[in-house]
């Protein structure tokens, strides 16, 4: 388990290639995807994921950390590039509301200079599902991608979801087709995406590395890690009668609301819930240590809500080792 940092040569790279198609195929796929377009003129090009965590097959644990078996976890140390532990990272898992951290994302990479762009819901705004968390947008409500934002990662809204979807790429399928093209070019290739919110669909799948991945790419915008940090917003939209509407909302992260303490010498910046009944309960973080060094954790598929900050603070706890 490592990170990889050194260029390589091309050259190279065709002999092992080579070699691998000359001896057979192993039962371990090689994906590792270098970038032509950062060649040198040296004949020497970077690493697809040169600055990012490498997670193999294999798990990496600690004798002292103890997670649900059943889940799917990893904790990335972002600066560093190392991966400080890694259980079933690779296994394809529905995401529930971890969804909306690509949704975000393409919305930001994309449209992240117009912010104040108003998104108007049709009738594709709804979110059917039972239980499904909902501001309550009705066809015709409207409001600026900046406050549909705030609504989509502070309250996991869905039928804001599906307003940024159709507003953005003109129907809900489309907007997954963004998703599926954007999770291949962060590497996260094993991600396949059906809607924008998470709520439950056949085939749509990430893993906790691909999440891992995207979530990376998102904090790259300062809006997004803005966003993510706030304990609460007073989210405006106008409804369908033209009548302008605001609402407190608060965020669903346990530790951002002080309902769960992070260990001592660990400060959780901000992140992103999921929990649907086909997904289990699942949440990605950032989080820094006490000199202020990022690190990006997730996990998946846990039993219930105590169960995931149980073991979520299980595996901080291996930061401050």
């Amino acid at each position: 388990m490592k990170c990889i940092s050194k260029p390589c040569s091309f050259f190279a790279i065709v002999l092992m290639l080579s070699s691998v198609f000359m001896s057979g195929c192993s039962s371990i796929p090689y994906e590792a995807k270098y970038s032509i377009d950062k060649s040198t003129t040296s004949n020497r090009c970077e690493p697809f994921a040169a600055d990012k965590c490498i997670a193999d097959v294999e798990d990496i644990s600690s004798q002292d950390m103890q997670v649900n078996d059943k889940v799917s976890a990893g904790l990335f140390d972002i600066n560093r590039r190392r991966t400080l532990y890694a259980k079933n990272v690779h296994e394809r898992l529905k995401p529930a509301s971890l969804t909306k951290v690509m949704t975000a994302y393409i919305a930001l990479k994309y449209y992240g200079d117009q912010l104040d762009k108003v998104l108007v819901a049709d009738s594709s705004v709804y979110a059917n599902e039972s239980g499904a968390q909902a501001l309550g947008l009705k066809e015709g409500c409207s409001m600026t991608l900046n406050e549909a934002l705030c609504a989509l990662l502070i309250y996991s809204a869905n039928d804001v979801a599906n307003l940024i979807a159709t507003n953005l790429a003109g129907s809900i399928e489309a907007f997954a087709d963004m998703m599926n093209a954007e999770a291949l070019k962060l590497g996260a290739t094993q991600s396949n995406f059906k809607n924008p919110n998470g709520l439950n669909v056949e085939d749509h799948l990430v893993t906790a590395y691909d999440m891992y991945l995207i979530f990376s790419a998102a904090m790259k915008y300062d809006k997004f890690s803005e966003i993510i940090s706030m304990n609460s917003y007073d989210v405006k939209w106008t409804d369908e009668n033209g009548e302008g509407q605001s609402r407190t909302i608060d965020n669903t992260n346990g530790y951002l609301r002080g309902d769960v303490a992070a260990p001592s010498g660990v400060t959780v910046i901000g992140g992103k819930t999921g929990t649907t009944n086909a997904a289990g309960h699942c949440l990605i973080l950032l989080a820094k240590d006490g000199s202020g060094n990022p690190y990006i954790a997730v996990i998946m598929r846990d039993t219930d809500g105590d169960t995931l900050y149980s073991d979520m603070t299980n595996m901080l706890n291996e930061i401050v080792k």
